[in-house]
């Protein structure tokens, strides 16, 4: 029996989708953190908004990225 191996495209694009997630992890908290410490100004609730999404991008791209990982180790 023989292994099919690992396709290393897929594994780079999964890779390269933990990359971005990366300072996404780490920018969100900071992002909602900011503007919560500065709830009376004027761009509180677009900032507020921007980390949030950000927090989200990084849940998505995380999940994206090891399922991408996993596709390549173990094929479909």
């Amino acid at each position: 029996m023989q292994a099919e191996g690992v396709n290393r495209k897929v594994l780079q694009k999964g890779v390269k989708y933990l990359a971005i997630t990366l300072p996404l992890l780490f920018l969100g908290p900071i992002v909602i953190h900011s503007s919560l410490k500065n709830q009376g100004h004027p761009f509180f609730i677009p900032i507020f908004g921007l980390g949030c999404i950000m927090c989200l991008s990084a849940m998505l791209l995380l999940f994206k990225g090891i399922n991408t990982i996993m596709k390549s180790l173990f094929g479909k």
